[in-house]
């Protein structure tokens, strides 16, 4: 029985399948999955850059693209500033916050145990929110700054809100097991609501940018941003994905953690900062975008199987390309209005989701 648990917490198949998967599933994720998910990923790029209210050919688009990236003359036309100044840099900052809100979703169902984890579970999302809510609504800014206060007020409330969940979850209970944490995550949620719902209704002059900003939007995003999101991508993903095999064993229980040497206490909250911060810059960015780490994360689990040295690289692109897609929709829906992102997210994930849960639980008959 030991020996069994030890297997699933380091990523393997229980002894009766792994005669005929041992070798793949220690491998990780395999150079052919790499490639294949990297191949669609950049196909799906390639087509929301080339598609919206001004269609690109795709040779064309290639072509500008890779002029800009070795330096070389570019082509005549309005095609290049297009290209370059408004699709490229946003299509790269959806990409990578629908990869980094995926992966913190993956992680986080694997280190709480709980299907229905993501970002917002914990009341970091929500606690981001409220920051850049308070940044837009008071036209707090920084000078000096190219991305002004809305982003450093996101990520220092997302750090705020992770210190008050995990404070009093540990007064309540000293283990901070995953259930106290998820319901203090909820209450702390609804609370955010509430003061949100408060800084509205006294910033009735700025409500519109703040109800299109709290439903989600890339509108205007710039290479600038890109280089943030990537630069907190490498930093907090790479923890997170540095502890995939001891949230193999969190995902079979926290004994099991313990059991097989995991220091279960430090795991847990540097997996929690690096999750809290990644989704801190994500949401200061590009406003509140649900369900794509909910989602996205049991859709690829479908693919590549519940290993999170699989599951989570493979989320990285799932997410991406998830969220390039509802950002296409939301563009060329409704031309030449403009849907939120979030509201896009929202209306695919919910349904998506009950699919995957419908068939879960058909699975399970």
């Amino acid at each position: 029985m030991r020996r069994n648990q030890r297997d699933l917490a380091e990523g393997e198949l229980p002894p009766t399948a792994q005669n005929k998967h041992r070798r793949g599933k220690r491998e990780g994720f395999r150079i052919g999955e790499l490639l294949l998910f990297s191949l669609v990923t950049l196909a799906v790029m390639a087509l929301c850059i080339c598609v919206g209210s001004v269609s690109l050919p795709l040779k064309e688009t290639l072509t500008v693209v890779w002029n800009a990236i070795w330096n070389l003359p570019q082509l005549d036309g309005i095609s290049v500033p297009i290209i370059l100044s408004v699709r490229l840099p946003r299509v790269l900052c959806v990409a990578l916050t629908g990869a980094a809100l995926s992966l913190c979703g993956g992680a986080m169902q694997g280190l709480l145990k709980n299907p229905l984890a993501d970002g917002s579970t914990l009341g970091v999302a929500s606690g981001a929110s409220l920051g850049a809510v308070i940044a837009i609504a008071f036209g707090i800014t920084l000078p000096q700054l190219p991305f002004a206060g809305t982003m450093v007020m996101a990520i220092a409330f997302a750090f705020l809100s992770l210190l008050i969940i995990l404070t009093l979850a540990y007064k309540i209970d000293y283990s901070m097991s995953t259930n106290t944490i998820i319901l203090i995550g909820v209450i702390y949620s609804m609370f955010i609501s509430s003061i949100l719902a408060l800084i509205i209704s006294f910033a009735s002059d700025k409500v519109k940018q703040i109800t299109f900003w709290t439903m989600g939007s890339l509108l205007g995003t710039t290479l600038q941003n890109a280089l943030v999101l990537l630069g907190a991508l490498v930093l907090f993903g790479g923890v997170i994905l540095r502890f995939s095999r001891e949230l193999n064993a969190f995902a079979v229980s926290e004994d099991n953690a313990r059991n097989i040497g995991v220091p279960v206490r430090r795991v847990k909250l540097l997996l929690l900062i690096a999750m809290s911060a990644l989704i801190g810059v994500c949401v200061s960015i590009g406003g509140t975008i649900g369900f794509v780490g909910l989602v996205t994360p049991h859709m690829v689990r479908m693919i590549v199987g519940p290993d999170h040295k699989r599951l989570l690289p493979a989320s990285l692109f799932g997410g991406a390309v998830f969220l390039m897609l509802a950002d296409l929709v939301a563009r060329i829906l409704l031309n030449p209005i403009e849907l939120p992102i979030g509201v896009v997210t929202s209306f695919i994930g919910a349904i998506l989701f009950v699919v995957i849960f419908y068939r879960s639980r058909r699975a399970r008959i």
